[in-house]
C-alpha cells in the first residue's frame, strides 16, 4: 500500500489559502445587513382576509392562455424563498414564461389566536382568496400550485372545491407520510404535540427548524458554512447565500391548533392516503378528484421523499395525471439556477398544453341548433 505523504510547504501553502478565505469571509460578514427578507418582484397586494394576504405578480411576457395560477405557501416559513432573488426567482421564472401569478401570504398568528385550525386556513381563507380571484378576473376556476404544505391544503381545497380548479400543481408536496424514507415523519410521530401546544399556544418557528435541521445535523452547522468560506470572494453567490440564511431563520410561529390537527391527521393517522380526512366536517376523498393534475417532487429531498410525493398517483380519480422528477433537493428546486427554470418550463408547457386541449375539445362540441 503506498505511503501518503506531503511536505512541511505543502501544508503551509494550503493553511495560508484558507486563511485568506477566512479574511474575505470576514469581511463579508462586517458587511452584511440584517435587514428583513424581501420579495424581489414587483408585486400589489390586492385582497387580504384573516391571516392570508393576496399577492398578485403580473405577467412579463405574453400571456399563456390559461387561467390565473394561485400559488399557496406552506405556515412554515415565509414565502419569499420563491422569490429570494431576481436570478433566483421561480416567481419571475413563471412570469417571464407569461403565467398571471398570485401568492398567499399567511401571517403569524398572534398569541391570541392560538385555536386557529385547519379548516381556517383551507376552508375560509384560502377559499376567499380563491372567490376574489374568481370574481375581479370573471373567471369560473384558476389553478393552483402548492408548495410543500401548501400543496397538501391545495389537495385538500381541490377535493372540496372541484368546480373551482382548473388544474392543481402540487410541488414537493408530502402525500403519504408513512414511507419509510420520511425521516421527518418518523421524528415527529414521537413527539408529543399535544403536550407541547398546551404548553406554548403557538409554537415557536425556531422549535421546528430543529426538526428540520435534526434530518441533516452535519450539513446545517458545518459544511454548508465550510462550503461558503470557499467561495466567499464571490458577491453574487454570497448574496444568495446570506438572503437564503436570512429566509431560513426567518421563522413564524405555527398556531397551536393548526399544528395539532396537522400532526395528528397527517403525521399520526396518515388520513390523506387512507381517505378519514376531514375539513370543516366534509370528508377528503382524492379518488374522487377529477381535476387534471401535475405532480412535482425532487429526486434528491430530504424533507419530503420522492416517495411520499409519488404516492398521489394511487390515491387520485382524475385520468390527467402527470408526474415529474426534477434533479434537486427540496429547495434547489425553486432556487437553484437550472432547477428553477426546468421547473418553470415544466409548468408552463403544462398549462398551455391543457388550453390546447381545451380549445380543441370547444370546436369538435357541436353547435346547439337555432
Amino acid at each position: 500500500m503506498p505511503r501518503i505523504s506531503f511536505s512541511f510547504e505543502d501544508l503551509t501553502a494550503e493553511l495560508d489559502a484558507f486563511e485568506k478565505k477566512l479574511l474575505v469571509a470576514a469581511s463579508q460578514l462586517s458587511r452584511w445587513q440584517d435587514t428583513p427578507p424581501a420579495v424581489a418582484t414587483p408585486h400589489e397586494v390586492v385582497f387580504t382576509h384573516g391571516k392570508a394576504t393576496l399577492w398578485h405578480f403580473h405577467a412579463l411576457a405574453n400571456q399563456v392562455k390559461s387561467p390565473p395560477v394561485l400559488m399557496v405557501y406552506s405556515l412554515v416559513n415565509r414565502p419569499t424563498m420563491a422569490d429570494i432573488d431576481p436570478e433566483r426567482s421561480v416567481i419571475r421564472a413563471l412570469l417571464t414564461r407569461g403565467i398571471d401569478v398570485y401568492l398567499i401570504d399567511w401571517e403569524a398568528p398572534t398569541r391570541f389566536e392560538r385555536t386557529r385550525g385547519l379548516a381556517t386556513y383551507i376552508a375560509d381563507e384560502l377559499d376567499s382568496c380563491v372567490q376574489f380571484i374568481r370574481s375581479s378576473r370573471a373567471v369560473d376556476k384558476i389553478n393552483l400550485l402548492g408548495i410543500c404544505q401548501g400543496g397538501t391544503f391545495s389537495l385538500c381545497y381541490s377535493a372540496l372545491h372541484p368546480d373551482k380548479i382548473a388544474g392543481l400543481i402540487t410541488t414537493v408536496t408530502p402525500v403519504d407520510f408513512h414511507t419509510s424514507e420520511d425521516r421527518l415523519g418518523n421524528l415527529l410521530r414521537h413527539v408529543d404535540i399535544s403536550a407541547l401546544v398546551e404548553t406554548c399556544g403557538n409554537v415557536p418557528g425556531e422549535w421546528l427548524n430543529a426538526a428540520f435541521f435534526a434530518l441533516k445535523p452535519l450539513h446545517v452547522t458545518h459544511k454548508k458554512y465550510l462550503d461558503w468560506i470557499a467561495m466567499a470572494d464571490d458577491d453574487a453567490a454570497t448574496a444568495i447565500f446570506f438572503a437564503m440564511e436570512r429566509w431560513i431563520f426567518d421563522s413564524p410561529a405555527l398556531a397551536g391548533v393548526a399544528l395539532k390537527e396537522f400532526a395528528r391527521a397527517f403525521y399520526r393517522d396518515n388520513a390523506l392516503v387512507h381517505g378519514t380526512l376531514q375539513i370543516s366536517g366534509q370528508r377528503i376523498v382524492l379518488a374522487s378528484l377529477p381535476i387534471p393534475i401535475l405532480n412535482i417532487f425532487a429526486r434528491d429531498d430530504h424533507i419530503v421523499p420522492p416517495a411520499a410525493s409519488r404516492a398521489l398517483r394511487h390515491c387520485v380519480g382524475s385520468t390527467d395525471y402527470t408526474e415529474i422528477e426534477l434533479p434537486s433537493g427540496h429547495i434547489g428546486i425553486y432556487v437553484g439556477g437550472k432547477a428553477r427554470n426546468l421547473l418553470a418550463d415544466v409548468i408552463a408547457e403544462w398549462l398551455a398544453a391543457r388550453e390546447v386541449l381545451k380549445r380543441s375539445r370547444a370546436r369538435k362540441a357541436p353547435r346547439a341548433k337555432l
